[in-house]
């Protein structure tokens, strides 16, 4: 059998787990024509969570627009990315391509090219990290236009929509609040994953896009969610699987997807059909997975200050959030005062190695936790 246990990518609807209420909310917010803000820790599956719900609008009502920010680094690319995704989603045909992208974007030269499948590609004449204030006012003037034009509604979905948190100027962070303000047939959603970011742009009164969109944070995964999911696909193996090591396996990956799914992906084929999961083959799921890992760990230790590596310690030693800024904590773990260990906070959230938690911090990537625990037993 192929292993059943899916990670590192967009999920399909057979590897899903759960998300039945963040499905139903969001598919709500696209069918509405709202404005979302939907952030969560990196490999949550909010990617994932977003697709499946695009998946279950009708396509004679809607049409999605899939914009990936990760790679820009400026209004220009900003511009030529959010292009594309929106003249691909609104045509197939080469000849069509070409015809929309200079009726929509003619600011932009628009060309047509095939890719290295052979599949038409459109391509903008714009070279540099910035455009005029007119360039952008078009691009995102497309949505509402296709709306009107196709009589659909549009859903426009920006993934790692904190990128535009680093470009050089808020050209297009102030003329995405311009122009979606006027627009009645489009849906946006902004997904994220570095939250004390996104938080910025859209909590801070000083901000263009201040209070623009509902926060819709996604979280983890219970574990009486997991324990059917997970049961069913040791079984279908003839593997058998119970409810209390299903229990303890989450909490070692703390109910987050990737974690959880890609734990699980080891387990399974440590196993052999017809047998049972012990607890000991859990343990050397784990082991399987930080020896896998080990070497990008020991990297990142290593570009990492001292007081840096203390508060990662300290932080993974304790099974609940410490007060990291207390006496007892730096004490401890060497910070000496708390003016070290706030600086060593800030310096990890900005690293996106820790995330803010109440009065606290924990540490992103659960295995990385797990890995730090060894390296101090």
């Amino acid at each position: 059998m192929t292993n059943p246990f899916t990670y590192g990518g967009v999920v399909g609807n057979g590897e899903f787990c759960n998300r039945t209420q963040e499905l139903a909310d969001l598919t709500e917010t696209m069918r509405s024509c709202g404005r979302c803000f939907v952030y969560a820790e990196r490999r949550m599956g909010k990617t994932s969570l977003v697709m499946r719900a695009i998946g279950k609008l009708p396509k004679k009502s809607f049409i999605p627009v899939y914009v990936d920010l990760w790679p820009t680094d400026g209004s220009a690319s900003f511009a030529t990315t959010t292009a594309r995704a929106i003249t691909s989603a609104a045509e197939t045909k080469t000849t069509k391509l070409l015809e929309f992208g200079k009726a929509t974007f003619g600011r932009l030269r628009p060309s047509v090219s095939l890719d290295d499948s052979g599949q038409p590609k459109v391509d903008f004449g714009v070279e540099g990290r910035s455009v005029s204030k007119t360039d952008l006012t078009e691009v995102l003037a497309a949505p509402q236009a296709l709306a009107e034009r196709s009589g659909k509604t549009v859903v426009m979905v920006f993934d790692e929509f904190q990128q535009i948190a680093d470009y050089d100027d808020d050209l297009a962070e102030r003329q995405i609040r311009s122009s979606i303000q006027h627009h009645k047939n489009v849906a946006y959603l902004f997904l994220g994953s570095r939250k004390h970011l996104l938080q910025s742009m859209f909590l801070d009164q000083s901000r263009p896009l201040y209070r623009s969109a509902m926060h819709y944070p996604v979280g983890p995964i219970a574990t009486k969610h997991w324990q059917p999911f997970i049961a069913k696909r040791f079984t279908d193996a003839k593997k058998t699987f119970s409810k209390s090591l299903v229990s303890e396996l989450c909490e070692r990956t703390q109910g987050h997807p990737f974690y959880t799914q890609h734990l699980c992906h080891v387990l399974w084929s440590l196993v052999e059909p017809g047998s049972e999961v012990v607890a000991d083959q859990i343990d050397q799921a784990v082991e399987e997975l930080l020896r896998r890992e080990s070497h990008a760990y020991v990297i990142l230790w290593e570009s990492l200050t001292k007081n840096e590596q203390r508060f990662l310690r300290g932080l993974a030693d304790r099974e609940t959030p410490p007060q990291p800024f207390s006496s007892e904590f730096t004490r401890q773990y060497g910070l000496r005062s708390a003016s070290n260990a706030q600086r060593a906070a800030d310096s990890l959230v900005a690293k996106d190695l820790i995330e803010r938690e109440a009065a606290s911090f924990v540490i992103n990537d659960r295995f990385l936790r797990l890995w730090i625990s060894q390296l101090y037993s």
